[in-house]
């Protein structure tokens, strides 16, 4: 007769579901943290409910987003900086649904990894609350997958999704922008999280000298500080002035962001020297070494956002910006284009 063999349970195939209900009592107090209006049943159900504010617009247009941290994960994880990556997943979420003039209203994580660790899964989730308390929208669901054999022991992946809503006559999709536009630069607070391979490759080649000292940052500091979230000024400041487009600066950088939004025939000038350096990406650039083409298509170099708006606006809006806290410039201008590139970096 054949042996009889023992039965099995998903904890020896390697999946915690008692793990998992853990997580979820544990995080529960952070998500009802950013519950606004609208919000209409807690964490554990099949699917998130929410209530549009359909008597706040005649013509409510809904924009979505979805986005990642990237290889930024490999040294977040590796330092312990579990809420750090839960705050850059709602950053390069809600910033993109900004760029159309739409207001976060509600935000869904999905958390992949070998094994659960409750307490690292519980920061990452608590990252990502402050992020949408940061940005006013709702923590309102999600998913955690615990996936044997799939990640590297201590590694996990995140996604983000994000839904806005916006009033159709004042969606931002670049149809406004003209020559003579302006462009306004609000200061990043590092690399954000995009241009990690290139990064990581560069720190390998150059020894991974993170506490070298960049005039009162560190390198490892300067690299990993979350990614900024604009929105609340940036939608305050769309209520009280004519703005024409924005621009998230994510992968791309500067060269190749700013210019999705602008229409056919219009280029854009860009004047480098208008706004300083952060010494970060002045290091990158030497450690590489990257050439600055390289360097304005991988990283903000210190522009994390854009706003395109006439040029009359202008210095009332950095004043606005100023007020908000937050670093801005005039980077260049929107003009009529002939020949060549359609962005020049000067």
């Amino acid at each position: 007769m054949p042996k009889e063999r023992s039965s099995l349970s998903y904890r020896e195939a390697g999946v915690d579901i008692d793990a998992g209900h853990a997580l979820v009592e544990r995080i529960k107090p952070a998500a009802r943290s950013t519950f606004r209006p609208g919000v209409l049943a807690g964490l554990g159900g099949f699917g998130a409910l929410f209530a549009l504010p359909v008597g706040r617009h005649r013509e409510p247009v809904l924009v979505s987003g979805t986005d990642g941290v990237g290889t930024k994960l490999k040294l977040l994880t590796r330092f312990g900086l579990h809420e750090t990556a839960g705050i850059d997943l709602v950053a390069m979420n809600v910033n993109d649904v900004l760029v159309q003039g739409a207001e976060p209203l509600f935000f869904l994580d999905y958390f992949a990894t070998g094994k659960l660790e409750v307490e690292t899964a519980a920061r990452v989730v608590e990252g990502i609350a402050a992020g949408c308390r940061e940005a006013g929208c709702a923590l309102i669901g999600g998913e955690t997958a615990e996936m044997p054999d799939f990640y590297a022991p201590g590694e996990y992946d995140l996604a983000g999704f994000c839904v806005g809503v916006v009033e159709r006559e004042r969606l931002l999709d670049g149809r406004r922008v003209q020559a003579g536009d302006v462009l306004l630069g609000i200061a990043s607070s590092g690399p954000h999280a995009n241009g990690f391979s290139l990064i990581r490759k560069i720190l390998a080649r150059s020894g991974e000298p993170l506490e070298l000292d960049l005039g009162g940052i560190r390198l490892h500091d300067a690299l990993l500080a979350p990614t900024r979230i604009y929105v609340k000024p940036v939608l305050a400041l769309l209520q009280a002035l004519e703005v024409h487009a924005l621009a998230h600066i994510t992968g791309g950088g500067l060269s190749e962001n700013i210019i999705r939004v602008v229409p056919e025939g219009l280029g854009l000038e860009i004047e480098s020297s208008a706004w300083p350096l952060p010494p970060v990406f002045r290091w990158l650039h030497e450690a590489g070494p990257v050439e600055w083409p390289e360097m304005w298509r991988t990283f903000n170099c210190g522009i994390g956002f854009v706003i395109i708006l006439p040029e009359s606006a202008a210095a009332e809006a950095l004043r606005r910006l100023e007020d908000a806290g937050l670093s801005a410039w005039e980077i260049g201008a929107v003009r009529a284009h002939g020949d060549g590139p359609r962005v020049r970096i000067g």
